[in-house]
């Protein structure tokens, strides 16, 4: 028997009250990809992530991480197997400290050997945090914001990491360090679904790309092939 994919998304249905966000979304991921859904606000690409995460409740369809359905299981059950989720806003402790932030990260591990050294690595990326570990995350920039996010993701230690609009609101320049940062992530081994406004740079980065339209998938393939797509560099990459 062939391994199942690492995740596994089947016809999900997902609704807040009346109004359906998502109309039978499927997608697949494999071990040590990068990929990444684009779309338009509002086409569901944050709730896809949510559902996966727990934090949003499949009405109908399958998520399967590793051959194992996950849409019933609370959110914690789903860290605890290896998936991580920087979310959308960042979602930080803002009168906590840097240092507390990251603690919480891993919070349900007990390897401690393991946890200073991941928390190393973590401030080996962001060598930034470093420098401001007992200052109160919510006095970072919004860029060391999202650098703390996404290192307290990495505490959990991921084997399939969650990003929700990393770059969003951030300067060129820190959007270029962040999506570095992503690359390094994916090298080291960990498996990357990235959802990202900035299309251009999200394609650059991932190895296959779902493009999300009102909930539903509309195309998908190579990044590479729907960056050069005329459909796709009109619609999202703002050419033609």
């Amino acid at each position: 028997m062939s391994k199942p994919p690492m995740l596994e998304i089947r016809d999900l249905v997902v609704s807040y009250g009346a109004v359906r966000a998502l109309h039978g979304v499927s997608l697949r991921v494999e071990q040590g990809e990068v990929v990444t859904l684009i779309g338009c606000n509002g086409a569901g690409k944050s709730t896809t992530l949510r559902a996966i995460s727990g934090l949003a409740r499949a009405a109908a369809g399958a998520i399967e991480f590793e051959g194992r359905a996950i849409h019933r299981m609370p959110p914690h059950e789903i860290v605890r197997l290896g998936v991580a989720h920087a979310p959308e806003g960042r979602g930080i402790f803002a009168n906590m400290t840097v240092d507390e932030n990251l603690e919480l990260g891993a919070y349900t591990r007990s390897d401690k050997a393991g946890i200073a050294k991941d928390r190393e690595w973590a401030l080996t990326l962001f060598p930034r945090l470093g420098e401001r570990l007992k200052q109160n995350a919510g006095t970072l920039s919004g860029g060391e914001q999202q650098m703390l996010a996404i290192a307290r993701a990495i505490l959990t230690k991921p084997r399939l990491l969650l990003l929700d609009e990393p770059s969003l609101g951030l300067a060129p320049q820190v959007v270029q360090t962040i999506f570095k940062i992503v690359r390094e992530i994916n090298a080291a081994g960990t498996t990357i679904l990235l959802v990202e406004q900035n299309a251009h740079m999200a394609l650059k980065v991932a190895h296959r790309a779902y493009v999300l339209e009102v909930g539903e998938i509309k195309m998908s393939g190579k990044a590479a092939d729907l960056a050069a797509s005329d459909e796709v560099r009109k619609a999202y990459l703002g050419v033609g």
